[in-house]
């Protein structure tokens, strides 16, 4: 059994009054390598498993092949140190494509396969892209109408791609290149309405993958999932994780991320032994009872505040890990077991300790260390720190130079994280929140500021400004309270298909509400509070909160509890699900309401392809068997 990490070494000197610094250093550690230990699995273990895809198993020598003909298909156009978008989703085309990029040493930059078009524009235009990677029909406008280069990508399994292409077009002058050294890049969310890109190298995900190697024990014969979502910088950890283990990654069928018990059943299907999964996707799970006999041994969860612990009857080890992508996907972690004392409390468990290699701070506004046990703003050093952005002048703001402390001497820059944090007198971090606009949705961070420019970069909209309202159990959803342009507004689902092309997925906001103007507060400034607090219904809704009175059993509960979730009382039976805001999430709390009311296990996929909730609740009804009188 992994035996808990050791305590992290603490600063010395004090805050003041013998109060010691919150300043805290993970265990010692050196970089190592990613790519060459990848190829040594190639050399020493050719026949192993490398990634299990349903029926299909491809070997470390039969995957390292398939990536050399990717390479060679693009080495005449694509050299070391170019930015190469990747459009594709969990699958062995995608592996195989990461592999073939850091064989030719061309940078990864991981995009999804489903790319809001304008979004994938905007990130062409600013950056140096040498080309796009997936299904044409996914690309931008310029991509579709320029040169492919097909490549021999596999196009079986699952989540495969259909027609898979490198598309080229002309590249912009003075568009940002990545640094000299990345070995992939992310995009995060920006202020000025469009995404920002933050470049990593190698040493610094090795020293992250050498502490998952450890902690989970990861080896050949073990199962990696690959299920989070590509464009979501914790895709880099387990997908490499597996392959510099010598253990097969297991590429997750897409309803897994809509479906808590889909996901179970997987997980028991595919042998899946280690996991890294999103905050809000393993939530549902630790309400039911855990399921048994399933091989998972270790569950790594992070990208979300984390709001319960697991309960004693959890069989893996559930390790709540924190860390933005500035500083390679995480930064500390809090390892829950089934025979910890607090198992099962509903108390929030903290952030935990460094990982090796890291140094934590939390800081004042002026950056200098407070004491243990006060609140302040949590700063990132040491290995784990990326390169920077591609914009040298936002790398400078968020990347500084430490305050002069003696604990501090050698760690030669520090990143803002923006996020509230306390530390403990055991060096134990607790995270309380975001101190500016950004936030949380679904484990994805979300910059307001680019949620209202992607609205107002529709004519019919003339201002735009989004809040975040929380349900009971703390789940956040955005809605966008809008200025109209015209006397009679647009229909909002046709608004949020538009910021669709401009968004991911979980910055979609769940509601939209017309205003006739923003509230100010005394210095001036948006009253978001107010606005949030006083926001008028959605123009032109009418459905009453009480019309359940001759509806069917089916249509009572699933439009009670989509309302619920969505916080939407005009929510009615001919709303489609993603039109009005659900999401991967949502859908997962659906379809747990829905089976626990009900007693009916619907997929997620005849949620998402029904044509409206009416539909749904039909396909309910037709399955739903009442239960005994007294039952």
């Amino acid at each position: 059994m992994i035996q808990s990490p050791a305590l992290p070494e603490t600063a010395s000197a004090t805050a003041g009054a013998g109060t010691p610094a919150s300043i805290a250093h993970g265990p010692a550690a050196e970089p190592t390598a990613v790519v060459a230990r990848f190829e040594e699995w190639v050399r020493r273990a050719p026949q192993a498993p490398a990634v299990v895809d349903g029926a299909r198993t491809w070997t470390y020598e039969e995957l390292g092949a398939a990536a050399d003909g990717v390479a060679a298909a693009l080495r005449e156009r694509v050299h070391p140190g170019d930015l190469v978008g990747v459009c594709l989703d969990r699958s062995t085309a995608l592996v195989v494509t990461a592999v073939a990029l850091a064989r030719i040493g061309a940078v990864y930059l991981p995009l999804g396969p489903r790319p809001g078009e304008r979004r994938t524009q905007a990130v062409t235009e600013d950056l140096d892209v040498a080309c796009l990677v997936g299904d044409p029909a996914v690309l931008p406008r310029a991509h579709q109408d320029g040169e492919h280069v097909a490549l021999p990508l596999p196009t079986e399994g699952v989540n495969a791609p259909g027609a898979p292409v490198a598309a080229f077009t002309t590249r912009p002058d003075g568009a940002r290149r990545a640094p000299e050294g990345a070995l992939y890049a992310v995009l995060t969310s920006g202020s000025t309405g469009r995404p920002k890109a933050v470049a990593v190298a190698e040493a610094s995900l090795s020293v992250a993958l050498d502490w998952y190697r450890e902690a989970t024990a990861l080896a050949p014969g073990d199962r990696q999932s690959l299920l989070i979502g590509v464009a979501f910088d914790p895709h880099l950890l387990e997908l490499w994780a597996g392959l510099t283990s010598g253990a097969a990654l297991v590429p997750a069928p897409d309803d897994t991320r809509w479906d808590a018990a889909l996901l179970t059943d997987w997980w028991r299907a595919a042998a899946v032994t280690v996991c890294v999964a999103a905050t809000p996707t393993i939530e549902p799970l630790l309400d039911r009872p855990w399921p048994a006999d399933l091989p998972l041994r270790h569950l790594v969860v992070g990208g979300d505040r984390m709001r319960r612990r697991p309960g004693p009857d959890v069989t893996a080890t559930v390790h709540n890990a924190y860390g933005p992508a500035e500083a390679t996907v995480l930064t500390t972690t809090y390892a829950m077991r089934a025979t910890d004392p607090a198992a099962d409390r509903t108390t929030p468990p903290p952030i935990g300790t460094p990982l090796p290699g890291v140094t934590v701070v939390v800081t004042d506004p002026d950056g200098n260390p407070v004491a243990r046990g006060q609140d302040g703003e949590l700063r990132l050093g040491g290995h784990c720190l990326a390169l920077g952005y591609l914009d040298p002048e936002l790398t400078a703001r968020r990347f500084t130079a430490p305050p002069g402390h003696p604990a501090l001497e050698g760690t030669d820059r520090l990143y803002r994280t923006g996020d509230r944090v306390r530390m403990a007198a055991d060096g134990t971090l607790e995270f309380l929140g975001r101190l500016d606009s950004q936030v949380k949705i679904s484990g994805v961070r979300i910059e307001l500021a680019e949620v209202e420019a992607a609205f107002e970069q529709d004519a019919r909209v003339r201002t735009a400004v989004v809040t975040v309202a929380r349900d009971g159990s703390g789940l956040a959803r955005l809605v966008a309270h809008l200025k109209p342009a015209d006397a009679t507004p647009p229909a909002p689902a046709d608004l949020l298909d538009a910021v669709r092309a401009w968004l991911p997925e979980q910055a979609v906001p769940a509601a939209v509400r017309f205003v006739d103007a923003h509230p100010l507060d005394a210095n001036g400034k948006v009253d978001r509070a107010a606005l949030a607090a006083h926001a008028p219904s959605p123009a032109g809704s009418s459905a009453p909160v009480d019309d359940l009175a001759e509806a069917t059993p089916g249509e009572r509960l699933v439009l009670a509890t989509v309302r619920e979730l969505l916080g939407r009382p005009e929510t009615v039976l001919g709303d489609h699900f993603t039109d009005i805001g659900g999401t991967s999430v949502v859908a997962a709390r659906l379809l747990a309401v829905v089976e626990r009311e009900s007693g009916v296990r619907p997929r997620a996929h005849e949620l998402l392809r029904s044509t409206d909730l009416g539909a749904f609740a039909a396909l309910l009804d037709q399955r739903w068997t009442p239960r005994p009188a007294g039952a």
